[in-house]
C-alpha cells in the first residue's frame, strides 16, 4: 500500500495550523472553524454517550 493513492490534506484542513501569518479576519475565521468543529465533536460525544447507556440498561 502506498500513501500516494490518499487525498492530500489542504493546509487548512491541518490541526493545529501554523496561525503566526493569519490575518486578523483568518484568525477570527480559524476561531469558527474551531469552534464549529468543538461542536461537532459534542454532538458526536453525546451520541455514543446515550448509545452506552442504552447498551448499559440492556444488559442490566
Amino acid at each position: 500500500m502506498f500513501n500516494d493513492d490518499l487525498p492530500k490534506l489542504k493546509p487548512e484542513m491541518i490541526f493545529p495550523r501554523n496561525i503566526e501569518d493569519l490575518s486578523v479576519s483568518d484568525l477570527q475565521d480559524y476561531i469558527i472553524e474551531l469552534k464549529s468543529e468543538i461542536d461537532r465533536v459534542n454532538i458526536d460525544i453525546e451520541k455514543k454517550k446515550s448509545s452506552q447507556e442504552a447498551a448499559a440498561s440492556f444488559f442490566k
